[in-house]
């Protein structure tokens, strides 16, 4: 079943309910996020995306995951 943007927002904000957070894409499958919180701040880039990618509770998780690709661009607020 594919999956929408909002349901990708909705997991990532569960984990950073203060992030500023942008989901792209429409194909249910295939999607673009930026996170920016403040609990990013002193990780690395790894770090940050690993975080964000726990939040997502395993809707990445093999071939049969809802979720196929996430470009993902995270980091702490200016």
């Amino acid at each position: 079943m594919p999956i929408e943007a909002r349901d990708i927002e909705a997991l990532i904000r569960e984990a950073f309910p203060n992030a500023k957070i942008s989901v792209q894409g429409d194909d249910g499958a295939h999607f673009a996020a930026e996170v920016i919180d403040e609990s990013f701040r002193g990780l690395n880039r790894v770090q940050q995306q690993r975080a964000v990618y726990a939040a997502l509770k395993g809707k990445m998780d093999g071939p049969n995951g809802a979720l196929h690709a996430l470009a993902l661009t995270t980091k702490a607020p200016d």
